[in-house]
């Protein structure tokens, strides 16, 4: 049996938990998760509410409708999902493919409730790793030049696949400001450090000439705005004096693949609401 689940944000004001519960224990509704929040320095609240559909009165077809009513009222901006939905995610990897190996074997091993249909790279080595998985690979080499035209057939192929979520392996390549409009809050990036410090080249080296005691990295969804998009998800680990630079690369790597992954799951989830270039996480 399939669940609903509302992730909502809207002014704060009295009654509207008990709106929202009232309407799904009134339609015959079993709550099993609820989780809200409110940011008071912009008067906004936020809610995530899982329920059965089992016996529920509504069709699920007629939900969005019925529930637009009470949408209304409290002036929601709010997305409804079905858990029985599984979405489609597609996977831009580059040379480096630590994040890449990380994502194909929690798949495999059904840590992601999603189907994984598609598989880009500007390396055309990355071919082997997915035809290992059985996943289709698109090689789209980039140039400066090609780049708006590659993006074109890159859209192209997610569109025909149904794609929602793309996640990108340590893609090393920066995407226009016309491809990142196509699929907003869509696009989850990883990060090689504890975002915003030491952006940019060679991370690992100028942690390494600071002689950092901490790393770290950071998920983020995508913006126009260069690594600068809405956390979703960070952690660090700490650094001794007798780490090297190959050490720094290695925890480093070890961090990257965790935080890319817990950051998917969450989105996977519907655990996550953007707004003003931050996100809540529900538990």
């Amino acid at each position: 049996m399939s669940n609903a689940i509302l992730l909502i944000s809207c002014p704060d004001q009295k009654g509207i938990t008990s709106q929202i519960t009232s309407f799904i224990f009134q339609n015959n509704g079993n709550i099993e998760h609820a989780d809200q929040h409110i940011d008071f320095q912009t008067n906004t609240f936020f809610m995530r509410i899982e329920w059965s559909l089992k016996n529920f009165k509504i069709p699920e077809k007629d939900i969005r409708k019925r529930f637009s009513m009470l949408a209304n009222q409290f002036k929601m901006s709010w997305t409804l999902h079905f858990t029985k939905d599984i979405p489609s995610a597609a996977i831009f990897a580059s040379h480096s493919t630590h994040c890449l190996y990380d994502l194909l074997l929690r798949y495999k091993e059904t840590q992601f409730k999603c189907e994984i249909p598609l598989i880009i790279s500007n390396h055309s080595s990355v071919s082997k790793i997915a035809k290992t998985f059985g996943i289709k690979f698109i090689h789209l080499p980039k140039t400066p030049k090609n780049k708006k035209t590659i993006e074109k057939k890159e859209i192209a192929l997610l569109k025909d696949a149904n794609i929602e979520l793309i996640i990108l392996a340590r893609y090393m390549q920066i995407f226009t400001n016309s491809f990142i409009k196509e699929f907003p809050s869509r696009m989850i990036n990883i990060h090689h450090s504890f975002l915003p410090a030491f952006a940019g080249k060679n991370p690992y080296q100028q942690a390494y000439s600071r002689g950092v005691k901490i790393i770290g990295a950071t998920s983020h969804y995508v913006t126009k705005e260069l690594d600068a998009g809405p956390i979703i998800k960070q952690d660090t680990t700490r650094i001794s004096h007798r780490d090297s630079l190959s050490d720094l690369k290695r925890k480093g790597q070890d961090l990257e693949k965790t935080v890319l992954s817990r950051a998917v799951r969450l989105h996977l989830e519907r655990k996550i609401l953007v707004y003003n270039n931050k996100t809540v996480i529900f538990d």
